[in-house]
């Protein structure tokens, strides 16, 4: 393996459905601009109640990507 450098970015995706589900949605969004993203690391977990019940999961994730040359 190559020596990289990598940035990152924090972004927040939601779902009715459940936290694996969060974190795809904020991944795919994310590959429509990001090239090159290698890894992700889940920063955070919450989630939305309505009525005594779980209606929204929200999971932070951080994404990393190699830059360009």
């Amino acid at each position: 393996m190559a020596d990289h450098v990598y940035k990152s970015i924090e972004l927040t995706g939601s779902s009715s459905t459940g936290i694996e589900d969060a974190v795809h949605k904020a991944i795919a969004r994310a590959s429509k601009t990001v090239r090159n993203m290698r890894w992700l690391e889940v920063a955070s977990i919450r989630g939305h109640l309505d009525k005594g019940v779980v209606a929204h999961w929200q999971v932070t994730v951080k994404i990393g990507f190699t830059l360009e040359a």
